[in-house]
């Protein structure tokens, strides 16, 4: 007779079926607040009692407000209320604007054609809503010369012009000079 034993971790998680709600049994309170199909209050009863109520409807017991003192139940179709939920955060995932950070990377040294380039790849980020961080890259000795660079990072925001906001002014971090613009409110 051969034993098989096998010693991996058997992790807490619950079956994905589960509800994640406090749902009909798993509602396992002394006394509750309850709420009827229609909104209106059907009082302060035992979970037991409320779950026999919610049966009486044939609809679930939901508790949708577990820290309450004492918690608050409502009788509701479950299924129906999962759907809205879904849909509802489907509906704002929908509508929300991820903003990306673009980036854009100088030299001190950079000829007026790329930088007027440059330029104008960052006006359509803007326009896109995206902000944008512009770094100025120094090499070897160029660091004994920051103005330099400085001042192709101010030629750079007043090619711009109006369309951005600097939002993180330029500042050195490490061999780079780095701002962040950011699109202007309409």
């Amino acid at each position: 007779m051969i034993f098989i034993i096998d010693n991996r971790q058997q992790g807490n998680k619950k079956p994905s079926n589960q509800p994640k709600d406090l749902v009909n049994d798993l509602v396992r309170f002394p006394q509750v607040r309850l709420i009827g199909p229609d909104g209106e209050q059907l009082g302060l009863m035992t979970s037991r009692e409320a779950q026999f109520k919610a049966n009486s409807y044939d609809m679930d017991l939901l508790c949708v407000a577990p820290t309450a003192n004492p918690p608050v139940c409502k009788i509701l179709n479950y299924g129906k209320y999962r759907f809205e939920q879904q849909k509802k955060a489907k509906e704002a995932k929908k509508n929300q604007k991820v903003i990306e950070v673009k980036e854009i990377q100088l030299t001190p040294q950079i000829g007026t054609h790329d930088l007027e380039t440059k330029a104008r790849a960052t006006l359509k980020f803007l326009s896109e809503g995206n902000k944008v961080k512009v770094g100025v890259r120094f090499r070897g000795r160029q660091m004994t010369h920051i103005d330099v660079g400085e001042e192709t990072m101010n030629k750079f925001i007043e090619t711009i012009g109006d369309a951005a906001v600097i939002e993180k002014p330029a500042a050195m971090d490490g061999r780079w000079l780095i701002t962040i613009l950011a699109p202007k409110r309409k």
